[in-house]
Order: C-alpha cells, then structure tokens, then sequence
C-alpha cells in the first residue's frame, strides 16, 4: 500500500515538474516512469530503496542533493545537472506540496538561528568550505583563482578573459588613483589586490581573509608580485579593522555576512572608509522576495551564508549612513561562470577523487550543477552596489565606467609586452 502511494505521489510531483525533455524515473520496484515531451535534455535517474523515495518526496531541498551523494539516487542517462535542468526550469510554476510548504516556512522563520555568524563561528564557516585542499581549487579555476562570478563581455570569452575582465569593471567602478589605500573584505587568494597595484597602480592594498589556506596562498603570491611593497594579507575579521581606507571592495562575501550582521557591516564599513571614499559590494543575492538559504547548501557547502533580497539589505545600507551611487544587476554570468567551472571539474574528477573520495566528488559535482541551475532558472542573481559618504565622490554618469576600463585594458597589454 505504501508502494502504491508513494509512486503515485512521485508520479503527480513529476508530471507538474517536467513538462520539458524527458525524465525516466526508475522506481525501488523496478518501474519505469517517464515524464516530459520527450524531447532534449534527456536523462535517467533510479532510486536505490523505497526509503530514498519517500525522502525525495518529503524534503527535495536538502535530500535530493544528499541521496545523489550517498548513491540512493543513480543517474544512468545524462548528468546530474541534466536532472536537474529538467526539474527546475519550469518549478517556479508549480504549487508545492503542504509538508513542503511547511518545511519552507520553518526555514524561513529559523533563517537568523543559523545565520548567527559571531567571531569565531564566523571563522569556523569559512573553514569549512575554503579551508579545503588548496589543490581542489586549482583544478576547475581560472589561473588567478578568481572564486566569484566572472564578466562575460562577449559570450564566448575564456574564464580567464572573464574573470580579468571582472577586475577592471570592479577597478573602474571604484574609480582608483595612484595614492589610493584601499581594503579588500573577503581578499581570498588576492587576485583582487594584485590587479589593484600591479594594473591600476594603487599605493596600498590590504586584503583580509578568514580562511588560513587563502591566506597563506595569497601572500606567497604576492611575494612574487613586482609590488609585493604594496600588498598586505591578514587573517582578519572585518568587524576588527581599525584603519581608514580611501576604497572598499569585496567580492563574494557578503553572503556570509549573515541576515542579522547587516547593519554591522555597513556601519563598519562607513566608519572605515574617507569622507570622499568609494566603495563597491559585489555578491550573489535574490532578485525575488526573500527567501531561506537552501538547506542543502547550508549543511555541506556554505553554512551561515545567506543569498540576501534587496530588500533585505538596503534599510541597513539607509541607516548606516552610506549613499546608493549605482547598482547594476549582472544576469546570467554566474551561470556561465559555473558552466566552464563544472566542465573543467569534470574533465580533472580523477585527480579530485585522489585528493578525497568519490562521495566528495559527487557533492562537488551537485554543488556545481545546482548553483548553475540555480543562476539558470530561479531568482539569483549578481548585485554590484557602488556605495559613498557624499553625493560628489562619484561622476553624475557611467560614462566614466568605460574610459576607465580601456585605459585599464592599455595598462594590461603594457605589462603583457613587458613581461614578454
């Protein structure tokens, strides 16, 4: 009887779901259920036990992801991101069920118990994800490990032309001089400061960082730099900064900031930056309403982060002081970034199973598949928030967007030919 219920309810999930390529799900019993048009993608996926179905069905945000891990769930056709296209593409439509429903709400409600990123459980969450093997990263990132959502100028660009290309748009924005000190928040392996002194030519960078794998790496990288003179890497929480700073980046770290830290953050942030200084935020938010961070993610890939809404942390960039100067919303590049990082993951996986195991790789590969899809097909997006003390400290148009990238553009080609 429970067989009987359980498929029945997994084919009525389904069929609202896939409306699009085919999905052949093949039972604990043996059965096979196909869903969609039959057109592309098409996979296949089999669950191992009636316990991995009814799982899948009671909580598809954090077992979905755990049953492909464990090797309950089994695509035999396709990949896992091919599962999953099929499956998300059309869920914004789909009315959920009321245990679901539920679940959403708790997660929802309890959003701030989890978020509750003090000093040392702060670090403890940067450890968990960015203290991994220093080798993992080298295999699917650019050549400047750049672990953020790159900027496609043109669609067919390189990951290492993207990701350059991300640092002059960022190092434009903040409208840099020679005598500029500036912070980098969440530095990881310094990139960010390298570009900041090697091509704007910046006085001054400091980057902080909480992970002590990307610390290390980051300084024996700028001990090479040819303006090692200028870069400073700390393992430093923010909210322990005490200087003043003529410019604030920070890439990709927002999101562990947490929902109840905003007003922290900001008023820190205000309170480090000159009277004519500029910052730029850049991190991945919800283009929706507010939302609860995925369970999935939060359990085995970024616990304490949060995908914040506008909404959410705009009232404490208001009552921090800080002034809005620019906001543009960057679709689809996280996407495409996730797209080359995946390919280039999949084409190396041996070498990630030597340095783990096959369940971590398998992890790995969701965690990759998810988030594209994720950048794809639901409400996520980039922000980059351009934020000052003054209305002056920044040009009335963005026309100063462009000629400060293509004087950035000739001082990379210079240093090419140079270093040639």
């Amino acid at each position: 009887m429970m067989k009987s219920f359980t498929e029945h309810i997994l084919t009525k999930a389904l069929s609202q779901l896939v409306r699009r390529g085919s999905l052949t799900v093949v039972t604990a019993d043996g059965k096979r259920l196909v869903f969609g048009d039959q057109t592309l993608p098409c996979a296949s996926i089999r669950f191992s036990d009636h316990a991995a179905e009814r799982a899948f069905l009671l909580d598809p945000d954090l077992q979905f992801g755990e049953l492909f891990m464990n090797s309950r769930l089994i695509v035999e056709k396709g990949s896992i991101y091919d599962v999953l296209e099929l499956l998300l593409r059309d869920a914004k439509s789909v009315k959920v069920n009321v245990l679901v429903q539920l679940l959403d709400k708790i997660r929802f409600a309890s959003r701030r118990i989890f978020q509750r990123n003090q000093l040392q459980r702060a670090q403890a969450n940067v450890a968990h994800h960015y203290d991994l093997d220093d080798r993992l990263y080298s295999l699917f990132l650019d050549t400047d490990r750049q672990y953020s959502c790159a900027y496609f100028e043109q669609p067919d660009q390189s990951l290492e032309q993207a990701q350059l290309a991300k640092k002059r748009h960022i190092a434009a924005k903040l409208l840099v001089e020679p005598s500029h000190r500036i912070l980098d928040i969440g530095c990881g392996w310094g990139g960010m400061a390298r570009y900041l002194t090697e091509i704007a030519g910046v006085s001054h960078v400091t980057g902080i960082t909480l992970s002590k794998e990307q610390l290390s790496a980051a300084t024996i990288l700028a001990e090479s730099s040819e303006q090692s003179q200028k870069l400073e890497f700390r393992l430093e929480d923010y909210r322990n900064t005490q200087e003043l700073f003529d410019r604030i980046v920070s890439v990709g770290m927002f999101e562990h900031v947490g929902l109840g830290y905003h007003d922290v953050f900001f008023n820190k942030c205000r309170d480090m930056l000159t009277d004519d200084g500029v910052m730029l935020l850049h991190f991945i938010g919800n283009s929706d309403v507010p939302d609860f961070n995925n369970p999935w993610i939060e359990k085995y890939i970024f616990p304490g982060g949060h995908l914040p809404s506008l909404s959410e942390c705009m009232p404490a960039i208001e009552r921090s002081g800080l002034i809005v100067t620019d906001i543009e919303i960057l679709r689809l590049h996280y996407a495409q970034t996730l797209r080359l990082w995946r390919q280039r993951f999949l084409a190396r996986r041996t070498e990630a199973v030597a340095l783990y195991d096959e369940r971590f790789c398998r992890m790995w590969e969701f965690y990759l598949s998810m988030s594209e899809t994720a950048f794809r097909y639901q409400d996520i997006a980039i922000f980059q928030i351009q934020l000052a003390k003054r209305q002056d400290s920044v040009p009335l148009t963005r026309d100063y967007i462009v000629s400060r990238e293509q004087d950035l553009k000739q001082r990379e080609a210079k240093r090419r030919n140079n270093l040639c």
